[in-house]
């Protein structure tokens, strides 16, 4: 957890300082700061669950392939 947090804070602070340096906006740095991450973090989750659709979808089809194999 402790290396998960300082990812985040690693992130914020880079989102944060990115948009400081194009726009000279510390408003505007601080909310895509907090914004940013949190799409990002829905962006992965969804990310994951496809990926997690694809492997199960490949085990299937694995299984199907080595199913009559095992039955001979």
């Amino acid at each position: 957890m402790t290396k998960t947090m300082s990812f985040a804070v690693v992130h914020v602070t880079i989102a944060f300082t990115v948009v400081y340096a194009l726009t000279g906006s510390l408003m505007l740095g601080g909310a895509i700061a907090l914004i940013e991450p949190a799409v990002n973090t829905l962006g992965y989750h969804l990310h994951e669950k496809v990926w997690q659709r694809i492997e199960h979808k490949r085990a299937q089809r694995d299984a199907e392939m080595i199913s009559p194999i095992i039955r001979a």
